[in-house]
């Protein structure tokens, strides 16, 4: 009980009750906190990294040494089940590994990848152009309602496809209304964009191609298809 009451308490106060183990770590960034400006500033990436973030592996320590899920559970494990586990484990599971997999999306200039000729062809064969496939993935992420993810994944029929999740769900659990592996993901909770962008969401989700890295995000679907 005392857990729990030490976790509603820092939600409100909006800084998480120190967890009482570390069974899952805050990854550090793969870059300098300012390394993706102007499109994402160094106050930004610092507050939702190092606190959103951060937040959502303390709260999912906590929730875990409550007892709401096994001590041994792997974040994949607590992702892919997500429906069998509390609210506390689906969203702060799901938080930390959607933000793992977003910050290792993007990449500063001199380190960002290019796009493979095999998901070049898989984009143009399923949205005729890129220039299209980015229009489609931008306008899911303004449409998603309130907080959520857009994503870019490969379906069960190894399609690309584009997706959302709300809060901090994703395509790999077993609440998700499309299932799918994924290869890229946006962020669109207010947080990612507000301090640069304001309620501009369409402009942040426009701005964000110049850094992703598209090599990380080729791998991914080579190892997608390998599955």
């Amino acid at each position: 009980m005392l857990t729990r009451t030490l976790i509603a308490v820092a939600a409100i106060a909006g800084t998480p009750a120190l967890a009482q183990d570390d069974h899952f770590t805050l990854p550090e960034l793969p870059y300098a906190s300012d390394a993706l400006e102007p499109v994402i500033s160094a106050q930004t990436m610092e507050l939702h990294h190092g606190k959103h973030h951060q937040a959502y592996v303390t709260n999912l320590n906590n929730a875990i040494a409550a007892g709401d899920a096994p001590a041994d559970a792997t974040l994949e494990t607590l992702v892919a089940d997500a429906g069998t586990f509390t609210p506390a484990i689906r969203n702060n599971a799901g938080g930390h590994w959607n933000h793992t997999f977003f910050w290792e999306s993007m990449a500063p200039a001199d380190s960002r990848g290019e796009m493979s000729a095999e998901l070049s062809d898989a984009i143009t064969a399923v949205y005729g152009s890129d220039e299209a496939f980015r229009t489609a993935f931008e306008e899911a992420g303004a449409g998603q309602f309130g907080s959520g993810w857009v994503w870019l994944i490969v379906n069960a029929d190894d399609q690309l496809e584009i997706t959302s999740t709300p809060n901090q769900d994703n395509p790999l659990m077993d609440v998700a209304e499309v299932q799918g592996t994924p290869l890229l993901g946006n962020d669109v909770w207010e947080h990612a964009y507000y301090l640069s962008y304001e309620n501009r969401r369409p402009e942040y989700l426009t701005a964000w191609w110049d850094v992703v890295d598209w090599g990380k995000v080729s791998d991914r679907y080579a190892e997608a298809l390998t599955d």
